[in-house]
C-alpha cells in the first residue's frame, strides 16, 4: 500500500499542478478581453446581489490573486483587487460565482449550511491533525488508538472537502444562469466565463480526491498495525 499510495499521490499532485496552471492561464487569457458593457467585477457583483433581492451583503476589495471568497459570517463578498476593478470575462465569472454563494446563504442552501457548520471544527482539527497522525504512526504498536484519533480528525477535513464540491458547482451554476438570463455578457464573453469557472471547479475535485486518497492511506497503516 505504501508504494501504491506514493504513486497515487504523485499522480494527484501532477493533476493538481496541471489544473492550477491551466486555471491561471485561463484567467490570464480571458482577462485580456474587456467586457462590451464596461462593467467591473464589483459592479457585476452588486447587480447580481440586487437582482436577487440581497441588500445586507457588502462587496469589498481584498489583496492577493485568486483570493476571492464569500464570508457568511460577516456577509461580505470579498473580491481580489484585479477582480474587483477589472472589466473582463474572468472578473465577471469570479464576481458572479462569489455572489452565487451569497444567494445560497440567503436561500439556506443545505450544503453551504453544512460546510459553514464544519468550518470551526476543521480549523481546530487542522491545528492538531498532522501531529496526531505522526505521533500515532510512531506509537502504532503501543498506542494504536492515537492513530485512530488522527484518522477521525483527518476524516472531518476530508468530509469538508467533499461537501465543498456541490457548494462550488452550485454557485457556478447560479452565476452562469444569472449572467446568461440577464444578458450581462455577450455570447463570446459567456463562453470565457463558463470556461474559467469550469477549471476553477476542477481544483476542488482534485483536492477532494487527494484528501480521500490520503485518508485511505492512513487507514491502511492503522489496519496493518492492528494485524501485526
Amino acid at each position: 500500500m505504501g508504494m501504491s499510495y506514493l504513486i497515487l499521490a504523485g499522480i494527484i499532485m501532477l493533476f493538481s499542478w496541471l489544473v492550477s496552471s491551466r486555471l491561471k492561464n485561463k484567467f490570464e487569457y480571458y482577462s485580456k478581453f474587456q467586457l462590451q458593457n464596461g462593467m467591473s467585477g464589483s459592479e457585476i457583483a452588486r447587480k447580481m446581489l440586487s437582482d436577487h433581492g440581497i441588500q445586507d451583503v457588502r462587496v469589498i476589495s481584498i489583496p492577493g490573486q485568486l483570493t476571492d471568497h464569500y464570508n457568511p459570517v460577516d456577509k461580505t463578498v470579498n473580491l481580489s483587487e484585479a477582480v474587483y476593478n477589472q472589466r473582463n470575462a474572468a472578473a465577471a465569472a469570479v464576481a458572479a460565482h462569489e455572489c452565487g454563494h451569497a444567494v445560497q446563504h440567503a436561500l439556506g442552501y443545505q450544503w453551504l449550511t453544512m460546510r459553514s457548520q464544519l468550518v470551526p471544527i476543521v480549523n481546530v482539527a487542522s491545528s492538531y491533525m498532522q501531529w496526531t497522525l505522526l505521533a500515532g504512526i510512531l506509537m502504532l504498536r503501543t498506542f494504536p488508538q492515537l492513530l485512530l484519533i488522527g484518522i477521525l480528525i483527518f476524516a472531518v477535513t476530508t468530509l469538508f472537502s467533499i461537501i465543498t464540491l456541490p457548494v462550488e458547482y452550485d454557485a457556478s451554476d447560479r452565476a452562469l444562469a444569472w449572467l446568461k438570463n440577464k444578458k450581462i455578457l455577450n455570447p463570446s464573453e459567456y463562453v470565457g466565463a463558463e470556461d474559467s469557472l469550469k477549471w476553477a471547479a476542477r481544483t476542488y475535485v482534485v483536492a477532494a480526491l487527494g484528501s480521500v486518497a490520503t485518508l485511505l492511506y492512513y487507514v491502511s497503516i492503522y489496519l496493518g498495525g492492528r494485524r501485526n
